[in-house]
């Protein structure tokens, strides 16, 4: 039994681990860590959990009763939280901020994308789990990178749920604000970009183009649906027998020979792909759930891998008919 900390636990992220964790056969939840809610019940706060579990939040930290601990903090304070506390050497630690995704001197977190780190995770005692539009947009186009034809800037397009904003309230997820209605933010500045075009390198081996991202808010709550513009003089049988082995043994992975859409992916763990073509232009389409793939659902992926147990235990969700 994996024995777990959770930091940061009040949050969609928090309460979305927490519900998987709950029906996860070899996971033990030791702490729910709140500041702002020690001594409350989890399901007054994830009311979905109402009914699942008499589990409450608490203030302590208690890292010598766990064996891995999963930080669902907000961006650029796992970093600091770490300066200013001692986590024993023998505690895993997988990290849903973006601090450590970049690749830099003194950083030992391995980033979590087993589609292609899977060995390196299984290793890892440091996870930096990737972020929600990335992981949609590399499993778009890492076997293109694979085949070696992005040589050109790849034009991207994706639209996210309200859930991918957090849980605290601001001026564009509110639901009056946000209900039939679609914006676009961050246009080719967004923060996910350089963690793509790190694993976009690693794959391909070198990177010599842009990544022309444009994200899109969307009026639903979760799921990511992105579409991904290539431009190569490749027949497209040869890409979708490379999509097709690429991806045939990844637990979570699919190419679908039929186009996609994103009620396919909410709820689940899944990522789906297809591709398409346009004269030299590769049109791929990824979709993912927010919060399950581009998040927890993944850290839990990465959770499993690295203690040696089944990739897919706790994460058999299937997606609603309607």
């Amino acid at each position: 039994m994996v024995k777990i900390g959770i930091l940061g636990a009040a949050g969609y992220t928090g309460g979305e681990l927490i519900r998987l964790l709950l029906n996860h056969p070899s996971a033990e939840i030791v702490f729910a860590n709140s500041e702002s809610n020690a001594g409350n019940l989890v399901s007054d706060v994830h009311e979905g959990l109402i009914g699942e579990t008499d589990l409450k939040f608490t203030s302590e930290m208690p890292f010598d009763k766990v064996d891995v601990v999963f930080f669902c903090f907000g961006h650029g304070k796992s970093e600091a939280f770490l300066k200013e506390h001692a986590i024993p050497e023998n505690v895993k630690i997988i990290d849903l901020a973006q601090d450590f995704r970049l690749e830099r001197e003194g950083n030992d977190f391995v980033y979590g994308l087993p589609e292609i780190n899977k060995d390196k995770i299984k290793k890892a005692m440091h996870i930096a789990n990737p972020g929600c539009f990335a992981t949609c947009i590399q499993l778009g186009l890492l076997p293109a990178a694979k085949m070696k034809i992005i040589d050109n800037d790849v034009s991207v397009n994706a639209i996210t749920g309200s859930t991918g904003a957090g849980q605290k309230p601001g001026a564009t997820t509110h639901f009056s604000w946000r209900n039939n209605n679609l914006s676009i933010y961050k246009a080719f500045s967004h923060q996910h970009v350089p963690e793509i075009c790190q694993s976009l390198k690693q794959t391909q081996g070198y990177l010599d183009a842009s990544i022309d991202f444009i994200p899109y808010r969307g009026d639903f709550a979760r799921g990511i649906f992105a579409t991904e513009v290539v431009r190569t003089d490749a027949d497209i049988d040869d890409i979708v027998k490379c999509y097709k082995e690429f991806y045939k043994d990844a637990a979570f992975t699919h190419y679908s020979d039929r186009p996609i859409d994103m009620k396919q992916v909410v709820n689940t763990n899944k990522a789906l792909v297809h591709c398409d073509k346009f004269g030299d232009k590769l049109l791929i389409t990824s979709c993912i759930d927010n919060l399950l793939k581009g998040a927890v659902g993944q850290a839990v992926q990465n959770m499993n891998i690295m203690f040696g147990i089944d990739e897919t235990t706790g994460l058999k969700l299937k997606a609603s008919a309607f």
